[in-house]
């Protein structure tokens, strides 16, 4: 199974911000965020959403999610 958690915390660093910078930016918890990107739960699809919009990338590409052909 793919490590979603990794690819969540990728999109964050490339922008160079912490985890209590991105809560802060989006309104999701700092520790959901803590929790998603160590791998202990998964986000559900709403905050999915916001952090794909957040990123400014699509929900496949927000969980490393490649082109299946």
């Amino acid at each position: 199974m793919k490590n979603y958690g990794a690819e969540i915390k990728s999109h964050r660093e490339n922008l160079g911000i912490s985890q209590l910078e991105l809560s802060k930016r989006t309104g999701i918890s700092h520790q959901n965020i803590n929790r998603w990107e160590s791998g202990t739960t998964l986000p559900n699809i709403a905050f999915c959403v916001k952090l794909a919009d957040f990123y400014g990338v699509s929900l496949d590409e927000l969980i490393g999610r490649e082109n299946r052909s």
